[in-house]
């Protein structure tokens, strides 16, 4: 997937998933002549897969008050 193909599914910028890759917090390849970043969609799909995983981690240590439904 292009770059910009995962901004759309991640509803986010391109400049934001270009820094995920080049952070190295998204795997990611550079290929073609004209060095295109590529991200493979199994590689999204973990990516997805960690980010559940670690929004379900800070929800249990951080459970919701009585400010909070205010």
């Amino acid at each position: 997937m292009l770059l910009s193909d995962v901004a759309a599914e991640l509803n986010v910028s391109d400049s934001q998933v270009y820094h995920m890759v080049r952070s190295g917090e998204l795997p990611a390849i550079k290929i073609g002549g004209r060095g295109q970043w590529r991200v493979e969609r199994a590689r999204l799909e973990q990516y997805i897969e960690q980010k559940y995983a670690e929004t379900a981690a800070w929800v249990e240590n951080n459970p919701l008050t009585e400010r909070d439904l205010d």
